[in-house]
């Protein structure tokens, strides 16, 4: 929403830059959450596991909140950078170097997965916390 503005709510005196380094990362596997269920909701599919990539997928704490907040396994591949990959992947079905998707679904491989930990009641908890500081950010300007 364009009436929204960024924010940081909750602080007291006694947090530190770790907790906002965390807060970063909880807020992140947040909003992957908020775009899961709008998924969901649109597809009527239910999310069994994330496959995840990327810079960030390095960082334990977020793959193992990503899994707490969502309340499915997140699953790393050996190779975190599949962007790149994706592409030649592409490219080598458009030229016939690999016959179909079930021949590059032989290349993927885990590196490593995350089960969720958290309770229902944690999750429930958590997000409705997301979701109250969420609401904060909203009807910061006047938009027309």
């Amino acid at each position: 929403r364009s009436d929204a503005r960024g924010a940081i709510v909750g602080l007291a005196r006694f947090h530190t830059n770790g907790h906002l380094a965390r807060a970063t990362l909880e807020s992140m596997c947040y909003q992957s959450r908020d775009v899961v269920e709008a998924m969901e909701q649109d597809s009527g599919v239910h999310l069994d596991v994330l496959k995840v990539d990327g810079g960030v997928t390095a960082n334990d704490l977020c793959m193992q909140t990503q899994a707490d907040v969502l309340g499915v396994p997140v699953s790393r591949p050996v190779v975190a950078e599949t962007t790149a990959l994706g592409a030649a992947y592409a490219a080598g079905l458009a030229t016939g170097f690999w016959r179909d998707t079930d021949e590059l679904r032989e290349h993927w491989h885990e590196s490593r997965r995350w089960e969720p930990q958290w309770s229902e009641e944690q999750r429930a908890t958590g997000y409705k916390g997301w979701k109250k500081a969420v609401d904060r950010t909203l009807d910061w300007v006047d938009v027309e």
